[in-house]
């Protein structure tokens, strides 16, 4: 039966959702802190002329500029271009002031008050500009108010619970963002013909201060700068768009001030360091693209609670077990044991209870906990990506993205200008446009490509060099005469290692940025978005390749091939491959991740936020001397509480040319960090978890206040980086079951326990099972004739390995215990992967990308926009008829 929307309205409504925060502008008023800061109109005649928050009172000389408006002080400043007075393109420049003049934006120019070169151009969109691009845009705008239906017993019942439970006090109180409360309108695609469908209280709010500035910028990127061109005026000038005003005063005195201001206070602080992140506020500021960001970022940070209560609870178990462990206690009770030297020269036999602490340590990492941790980190990985499409699916919807597809973009000027004589026409716009041939774009392609595997090559190649300072150190720190050192030997030499590994991994991080730059841009991308897809993924390839390689070779290769005493491999026949601890080699592991992680977060901390304070520091320094020189050491005129918005914005630091490839390519590595070799490191979610507290506070700090305020941008997801953690979430299973298999002690510890063990057809128990583990890991060499033994109780050492005796049959060779623990850990690596997998598979089965409810009221909505659109143009045409004019159509 069909229902009107006049008998629709009857009906009981739920509270509306956050969406469409374009009704906000015009049906919100905003706080009267805020509204006082931002100069309501004064006079009734200015208050239909003059937008909210924008206006100027009687009285103020509108010949000084407020830094966000015009000298009229009426109209606002939507964009800011800046040149250089000394630039030759003068022509050029003309042309293009002259063609964006042409496309009815408005533009005024002011000098620089901090550089006599500088020159700034102010730009502003009109309403009927701001009409016909936000149509051409395709730009939801609000139209009716929003409407959703349910029992009102379950609402009623839903209320009482929430009053009885304990507030959270992570939520953000409304008190604190009093103008952005849930908004309750619908949405949809901006028509000058339809304007009338609209809700439109004021025309200079009605478009939010984002999307005039992604107007401003659409326009800009297609008005050419010479006459016949198509040429981007962007390639002549630095562009920006303004903050919103100061951000430094206390908000329980002065009130919220502007948007900026709230974001300091409300998300920036480090005060607020517990608090849920305001999104919506971020992307009313900010754009979708760093909301979406900062999103992502917020739902990685709150999944690595449980991940890292997880891992400390199993790092908390090989702490309490430490002293009660079987192999711990029996290479701290062999004191009669005596081990091979380690080294050719210098070195003599040492006693296994000398690793006493070492053995220890490993224990708080390779202990019963580690598999179910590496099964519990690879479920985690699945769950988080799952979930994230979910919590992506409703940001998307309340962000007015469900509908939303990126425009065509234009054509990148490099590409258009390496390949304008030769031209194509586009299936989509039916328009010739440039074309690179397959023989070139295919050339390029593998020039790149070789480019990558010799960076690849330089990566290994840097490893290599820091396997020979462990060989070369190992052997110094075994022979040295400080008894400390000699005791501890191998602690120093995996440090000195993973120290001198991070240097170079840190240095080469600069050259690889430098070269994935150069690669990009020589393979001539057609778009930006595809530019910025092939830089992130070299520049993933590079990072992950150079930050793991390292981790890679200790976790599979370090011990592996070291051959045995008597014949041992060298290296150059010079150097003694190293050889892993009697205990296993995962702490070398650890300590490699543990040292690694910690000094790169320190180190990229430091990099986001202290370089660009130091930058700021020194331009504001330079700016003050530059000003005294000119007064002739008087007054400084150009004080910074003087300086209009745009210069103060000018001495602040631009958002990276890479956009935010480099704040998720930190996020990403890190996300590998915590899955692909997290059997080893059980603390690497708890560091993370840490890290991401102060990165996202950094992060807003660095935005809100370091930064220029980058343009407001539209996305539907984090791009591809969602492929590149899926990839890694698959890469993690594998490692972490050869991790298992091949660097721990469980496998062998597993067979001993079931086949050689005390406990063999008694039934398992982990401490009198593993009793005597230690002496059947243990193989006997003869050293008698190499070293002139004669006493009998010093002619024997010990080596890690599964060989048979001196005085066998077969001296040497494996015993049939090696063969047993290879074939479990085959064994094992393929039962953990399909088991894994398969766990992965059936819950990424059973979590859908989108919330039932949310798709119900997404087609619930839909009808009622139908609805409303229909019934809207009947009583348009039904005013019209009335007022005497006639159609021949009706709407459809």
């Amino acid at each position: 039966m069909h229902t009107s929307i006049s008998e629709i309205l009857k009906e009981k409504t739920l509270k509306s959702s956050r969406r469409s925060l374009p009704c906000l502008a015009q049906n919100q008023i905003h706080p009267q802190s805020l509204s006082h800061f931002l100069s309501m109109p004064c006079t009734p005649d200015d208050k239909l002329q003059t937008p909210v928050g924008l206006g100027v009172c009687k009285g103020t000389n509108l010949g000084q500029p407020s830094g966000l408006m015009f000298r009229d002080g009426k109209k606002r400043i939507d964009y800011i271009l800046v040149y250089k007075k000394s630039s030759p393109l003068v022509e050029k420049r003309v042309t293009f002031k002259r063609n964006l003049r042409a496309e009815g934006l408005m533009l005024e120019k002011v000098p620089s008050l901090t550089n006599t070169d500088i020159m700034f151009v102010k730009i502003h969109a009109p309403w009927d500009t701001l009409c016909k691009y936000a149509e051409q845009m395709n730009i939801r705008m609000p139209f009716r108010k929003k409407m959703y239906f349910t029992d009102w017993k379950s609402k009623v019942m839903g209320r009482q619970i929430k009053s009885w439970l304990p507030r959270n006090p992570m939520k953000l109180d409304k008190e604190a963002l009093p103008d952005l409360e849930e908004t309750d309108c619908y949405t949809a695609p901006f028509s000058r013909a339809r304007m009338h469908h609209f809700t439109i209280n004021n025309k200079q709010t009605f478009f939010s201060n984002s999307t005039r500035s992604r107007i401003v910028h659409h326009v800009l990127q297609r008005t050419k700068y010479e006459d016949g061109k198509s040429k981007m005026g962007t390639e002549l000038r630095y562009l920006y768009t303004l903050h919103s005003g100061k951000s430094r005063h206390p908000i329980e005195t002065h009130g919220a001030q502007n948007h900026r201001h709230l974001l300091y206070e409300r998300w920036a602080r480090w005060g607020m360091w517990y608090k849920y992140q305001p999104l919506d506020l971020i992307r009313r500021y900010f754009g979708e693209k760093i909301g979406l960001y900062f999103a992502w970022l917020g739902w990685y940070t709150g999944m690595l609670i449980p991940a890292a209560l997880v891992g400390l609870f199993v790092f908390l178990y090989g702490l309490l077990t430490m002293d009660t462990s079987q192999v711990s206690k029996e290479i701290c009770e062999a004191n009669t044991t005596i081990m091979c030297p380690m080294c050719e020269q210098n070195c003599k036999p040492w006693k296994l209870s000398d690793s006493c602490v070492y053995a220890k340590v490993t224990h708080l990492f390779d202990n019963g906990g580690t598999v179910f941790f590496a099964i519990f980190m690879a479920i985690w990985a699945t769950v988080f990506l799952e979930f994230w499409k979910r919590r992506r699916a409703e940001l998307t919807y309340d962000w007015d993205l469900i509908d939303w597809e990126e425009e065509e973009e234009n054509l990148r000027p490099q590409f258009e200008a390496k390949y304008s004589r030769v031209e194509r026409v586009n299936h989509i716009s039916g328009k010739p446009e440039p074309f690179q041939p397959f023989t070139d774009k295919l050339s390029r392609l593998m020039v790149s490509v070789s480019g990558i595997f010799f960076m690849i090559s330089l990566v290994l190649t840097a490893v290599f060099a820091v396997v020979v300072f462990r060989l070369i150190a190992m052997e110094k720190f075994a022979s040295i005469d400080w008894e400390f050192v000699k005791k501890n030997w191998q602690f120093a030499t995996s440090g000195t290692g993973v120290c001198i590994n991070f240097m170079i991994i840190m240095s080469l991080n600069v050259v690889y940025e430098k070269v994935a730059y150069l690669l990009t841009n020589l393979e001539h991308p057609r778009t930006e978005s595809e530019w910025e897809n092939s830089f992130a993924l070299k520049m993933f390839l590079f990072q992950f390749v150079n930050l793991n390689s390292s981790t890679f070779y200790i976790a599979f290769f370090l011990g592996r091939f070291a051959g045995r005493p008597g014949k041992y491999n060298k290296l150059f026949n010079r150097w003694r491959l190293e050889e892993c601890h009697p205990s296993g080699c995962l702490i070398d592991l650890c300590l490699q991740m543990g040292v690694i992680m910690v000094l790169k977060q320190i180190w990229n901390n430091f990099m986001e936020l202290g370089y660009p304070l130091l930058q700021n520091w020194w331009s504001r320094r330079k700016m003050r001397t530059e000003s005294k020189e000119r007064t002739g050491g008087g007054q400084n005129v150009e004080n910074k509480v003087q300086l209009p918005q745009w210069d103060k914005d000018w001495n602040l630091q631009p958002m990276n040319a890479h956009g935010l490839v480099d704040e998720y390519l930190e996020m990403v590595l890190q996300f590998g960090f915590i899955t692909i070799f997290v059997a080893a490191f059980p603390l690497a979610p708890l560091l993370a978890l840490l890290n991401n507290i102060i990165e996202i506070r950094l992060d807003a700090y660095k935005f809100v206040t370091q930064w220029r305020r980058p343009m407001p941008a539209r996305a539907t997801d984090i791009g591809i980086w969602h492929g590149i953690l899926e990839g890694i979430g698959v890469l993690a299973v594998i490692t972490n079951a050869f991790v298992i298999a091949i660097t721990s002690d469980y496998i062998p510890r597993f067979v001993y326990a079931f086949r050689y063990g005390p406990c063999v057809d008694k039934g398992y128990r982990q401490d009198e099972c593993l009793r005597g583990y230690m002496n059947s890991s243990l193989s006997v060499f003869d050293m008698g004739e190499r070293w002139n033994v004669s006493e009998e109780q010093s002619r024997y050492c010990r080596y890690r390995d599964y060989r048979a005796s001196p005085w066998s049959s077969v001296p040497y060779d494996f015993t049939l215990q090696f063969w047993h623990v290879l074939a479990a850990r085959l064994a094992f690596i393929i039962v953990f992967e399909h088991l894994v997998f398969g766990i992965k598979s059936f819950i990424a089965y059973l979590i859908p990308d989108m919330p039932k409810s949310l798709c119900d009221r997404m087609r619930r909505e839909k009808y009622l926009m139908q609805e409303m659109m229909y019934e809207a143009e009947l009583e348009h045409l039904q005013k019209e008829r009335k007022n005497g004019r006639r159609y021949d159509y009706e709407w459809p």
